[in-house]
């Protein structure tokens, strides 16, 4: 966390602080928000008939021109359809994230199809399986042992819960066909209501520090999900975005502008202005525990 420069900790501090303080500018900024559209916003894929039913949510849809693509001829309804968006932060051949939604019973073998394909060893869940008896999420992996999805054969191997907000499990996920074998990690974070905002940012900021612990020095996307992948997703993409940022010594940082970039590639992402606020808040305290740890 050392390469922040310390003047410009101390100038986004001032400046996330007063976006906190005045309300006002921060809904106008919201309200421009709103208003952006990204080009092009064709989602004609997401909306053809052989894959609404693969949809969780009718409006949370991969663009046509920046959607996850399996390979048809592996998959089981020889489809290369997934509701999933790479999420490029700049190099566009290796996406930094893959934005993608809770997976359906029946979309769970091309979930673990794309993790397959996109050599990735890092999940980040962020929604519940149900909550308040709404099913947010189909369990897509074992309660023990191992489940068979199509030809990816996954282990559970350990599930330890950190704390009453999140916990982490591994797996060791096996190709049948090729008889390959990989080990991923799943983290899960349990406390972020479905339409609101955790109750405090700590918690995720831990959270987030342990994700990028276990992910340091790797070359593959991140996936994350929440239910419908993009309130919580793009919340969590963006907060941890924009500290990827600082901590390389970033001396120009915009929310907002990371948040038109983000919604370029997927649909609605970061859904309230709660969530916006609480990203901006995150990123607020996160900055405020590294310059206090930083040699004055």
């Amino acid at each position: 966390q050392a390469n922040m420069d310390i003047s410009t900790g101390h100038m986004i501090l001032a400046y996330m602080e007063d976006h906190l303080r005045n309300k006002d500018r921060l809904l106008k900024e919201w309200e421009a928000l709103c208003s952006y559209q990204a080009e092009p916003g064709a989602a004609s894929v997401a909306q053809s008939d052989a894959n609404t039913k693969k949809n969780r949510c009718p409006d949370s849809l991969p663009y046509d021109h920046a959607r996850v693509k399996l390979k048809a001829e592996i998959n089981p309804s020889r489809s290369d359809y997934i509701n999933a968006s790479p999420i490029i932060e700049h190099d566009p051949r290796m996406p930094a994230y893959i934005a993608t939604q809770g997976p359906l019973s029946h979309t769970i073998s091309d979930f673990w199809q794309m993790v397959w394909e996109n050599g990735c060893t890092v999940i980040v869940m962020l929604s519940a399986l149900v909550e308040d008896g709404e099913k947010q999420c189909d369990r897509y992996w074992p309660d023990e042992g191992s489940s068979l999805y199509h030809i990816y054969e996954v282990n559970l191997v350990s599930e330890h819960i950190w704390c009453n907000d999140f916990l982490v499990r591994s797996f060791y996920l096996k190709n049948v066909q090729t008889q390959e074998t990989r080990t991923l990690t799943q983290f899960h974070f349990l406390s972020w209501p479905a339409q609101g905002i955790p109750t405090s940012t700590r918690p995720l900021l831990d959270f987030r520090r342990k994700v990028n612990k276990c992910y340091r020095g790797r070359s593959c996307p991140i996936i994350v999900h929440c239910s419908d992948g993009t309130g919580r997703t793009g919340t969590y993409i963006v907060i941890d975005m924009v500290l990827n940022r600082m901590s390389k010594g970033v001396k120009e940082i915009d929310i907002a502008a990371t948040l038109e970039h983000v919604r370029d590639q997927r649909l609605g992402m970061v859904r309230t202005k709660d969530q916006f606020e609480f990203a901006l808040t995150a990123v607020a305290e996160e900055v405020n525990v590294i310059l206090k740890a930083l040699p004055q």
